[in-house]
C-alpha cells in the first residue's frame, strides 16, 4: 500500500515516513499542496495523510484537487481543533480527521480502517441488516423475516445508500444535501430530519431510539450495523 504524506514540517514527515516504512508501507512525501497534487498524479496513492496548514494553499483546496482525480481515502492531520475546520475538510471529501499531536498506534489503526472501507466500496453491492430487515443495495429491495417487503422512496434510498456504504463513518449534512438535492439546498437541514424520520419509522424497531440510523446533532449522520 502506498501512502502519500503531505506536511511542511520535516520532523513530522520524517517520523511518519519512518513508522510507515517500518510497517512495510510504500511512502511518498510532499511539503506543499502543489507538490502533493503532482505526486498524486504521477504515483497514485492508496491513502493520503494531509496537513491542512500548507505554505502555498489551504488543505481544503488540496482535498478538492485530489478528489478531482482520485478516490483514495484522505486522513487529515491538523492542529486545528475547531468544529468548522473538521466539517469543512469532511465536506470537501476527507474520510477522517486526526488532531495533532496524535499517537502513532491510533493513526495506524485509522489508516487500516479507511483502507478497509475503501476496499469495501470497491466490492460488489452489499447486503446489510437493519434490525430484522435485509437491505439489498444491488436490487433495491428490503425484505423482512417473513418475506414481506418494505418500500422506500427514491430519496430515502439515496440517503440510506450513502450511509450504508460507509458504516460507522460520519456523513455530513452538507454532503447529503449536496449529493441528493444539489448545492443550492445546503441549508435545508429540515429535509434531512424529515426523511430520516421516515426511514426510522420504516426500518428501526424503536424509531424514537434508533440503533442504526444515528444523528450527530448539527453535523450529520452515521450508520451502525
Amino acid at each position: 500500500m502506498r501512502v502519500l504524506v503531505v506536511d511542511d514540517e520535516p520532523q513530522i514527515v520524517q517520523s511518519l515516513e519512518m513508522n510507515l516504512r517500518a510497517r512495510r508501507y510504500e511512502v511518498s512525501t510532499a511539503g506543499t499542496g502543489a507538490a502533493a497534487l503532482q505526486v498524486a498524479h504521477d504515483h497514485p496513492p492508496d491513502v493520503v495523510l494531509l496537513d491542512l496548514g500548507l505554505p502555498d494553499m489551504d488543505g481544503v483546496e488540496v482535498i478538492h484537487g485530489l478528489r478531482a482525480g482520485s478516490s483514495a481515502p484522505i486522513i487529515v492531520l491538523s492542529g486545528r481543533i475547531g468544529g468548522s475546520d473538521k466539517v469543512g475538510a469532511l465536506d470537501a471529501g476527507a474520510d477522517d480527521y486526526v488532531t495533532k499531536p496524535f499517537g502513532m498506534d491510533e493513526l495506524m489503526a485509522r489508516i487500516r480502517a479507511v483502507a478497509r472501507r475503501s476496499a469495501a466500496d470497491a466490492a460488489p453491492d452489499p447486503q446489510v441488516r437493519i434490525g430484522d430487515w435485509l437491505v439489498d443495495l444491488a436490487s433495491h429491495r428490503i425484505t423482512g423475516p417473513d418475506g414481506a417487503e418494505q418500500r422506500l422512496t427514491k430519496i430515502e434510498w439515496q440517503l440510506l445508500e450513502r450511509l450504508v456504504r460507509h458504516p460507522g463513518q460520519l456523513v455530513t449534512q452538507r454532503q447529503l444535501l449536496t449529493e441528493v438535492w444539489g448545492p443550492q439546498f445546503v441549508s435545508e437541514s429540515g429535509y434531512l430530519r424529515f426523511h430520516f424520520g421516515q426511514l426510522r419509522r420504516k426500518l428501526e424497531a424503536d424509531p424514537g431510539r434508533p440503533r442504526h440510523l444515528i444523528t450527530e446533532p448539527g453535523i450529520g449522520y452515521r450508520f451502525h450495523g
